[in-house]
């Protein structure tokens, strides 16, 4: 079976660049999925940007939010969860760019499934979602 397919949600303002080294660090580890890049590149409308990012995630195992400091301005973050929860993608999330378990969450992302950056925690956060959702 092929890895499971992670749909990568964060604060495109604020985290872009723990994405990348996300991304990179989930290549060249042994982590038990993959990432697809399916970040916007261009500006498009709103409705639009909704019906694409939908079908992603559709596609997607698991949506795994990158929470960074800033996640109060984060409303695409919000919606992503949202289209996640609706479409019985399981969600959790890993603390990025100096934020902590006393930092703001967007909303529809429990605390409990908020984990710290650590390959090991990921992996079975991972191992944890697989049961869960569609993945059932």
């Amino acid at each position: 079976m092929s890895d499971p397919r992670s749909f990568i949600s964060f604060d495109v303002d604020h985290n872009s660049d723990e994405k990348v080294l996300f991304a990179g660090q989930a290549k060249n580890s042994k982590t038990p999925f993959s990432i697809q890049d399916w970040s916007a590149k261009s500006s498009m409308p709103q409705s639009q940007w909704e019906t694409i990012v939908k079908e992603k995630i559709n596609k997607c195992n698991m949506v795994i939010v990158l929470v960074g400091k800033y996640m109060a301005s984060a409303t695409g973050v919000v919606k992503e969860i949202k289209m996640a929860k609706e479409q019985h993608v399981p969600v959790f999330g890993v603390y990025v760019g100096g934020a902590n378990t006393s930092s703001n969450l967007p909303t529809g992302l429990p605390r409990n499934r908020t984990i710290k950056w650590d390959w090991d925690a990921i992996v079975n956060a991972i191992d944890q979602v697989m049961g869960e959702g569609k993945n059932k």
